[in-house]
């Protein structure tokens, strides 16, 4: 194996997707993962809990609960594919506060706009931090003229777009966490990500 391909383990990621598992196992010992009573019981965002409650720990407890076995699988697919990319740019802690930043602000935004318009909702789930990391491997790539490991723009493009189209298409999903988590991302990889400089290697017929 060449020495220039090897990649550092998403050790980060890694623990992240381990967490969302150990959650939604833990939760269906206790009951069922598709009853909202139950979710918001254990933590899923609720408008009034947060607002008349203060129980603002819920913006981020939420991240890490799924409606659902096939919820879960699709977030954590997603977050396997696409979550070590963004870590091994950005570096572990940094990951760790960036996909913490966009799950907590994407349901941060979701609240803010389901209060506007006098709406309740249950809402959990990874999605708005997922959609963060598709917005910060859109800038890192962007940056990087278009190639960003094995990811260029093409693809993460098609990938954006299909992944919003998915959810408008969707009843039940919380497409306004969706939008603000995929943008949020881009304005954290912009805050977070540095574009490594090039190395100059030197030979000795350069020396002389």
């Amino acid at each position: 194996m060449e020495f220039g391909k090897y990649r550092k383990t998403a050790y980060v990621n890694f623990i992240i997707i381990v967490v969302n598992v150990v959650v939604f196992l833990y939760l269906e010992t206790k009951g069922s993962t598709e009853n909202s009573k139950f979710m918001v019981a254990y933590g899923a965002l609720f408008e009034p809990a947060v607002l008349y409650g203060k129980e603002y720990w819920r913006l981020l407890t939420a991240v890490f609960m799924h409606f659902g076995v096939e919820h879960l699988a699709n977030n954590m697919l997603l977050l396997f594919v696409l979550g070590d990319n963004l870590e091994r740019a950005l570096g572990k802690i940094k990951y760790a506060v960036f996909y913490l930043v966009c799950g907590v602000g994407a349901n941060a935004a979701s609240m803010a706009v389901n209060l506007m318009n006098e709406t309740y909702a249950v809402s959990a789930g990874a999605s708005g931090a997922i959609f963060g990391v598709i917005g910060g491997l859109l800038y890192a790539v962007a940056v990087n003229r278009g190639r960003l490991e094995d990811l260029n723009t093409r693809q993460m493009v098609i990938l954006a777009g299909f992944s919003l189209y998915h959810g408008f298409t969707s009843s039940g999903v919380n497409n306004v966490a969706h939008v603000s988590g995929l943008l949020l991302g881009v304005v954290m990889g912009a805050v977070l990500y540095r574009k490594p400089k090039r190395k100059i290697v030197w030979s000795k017929e350069d020396l002389w």
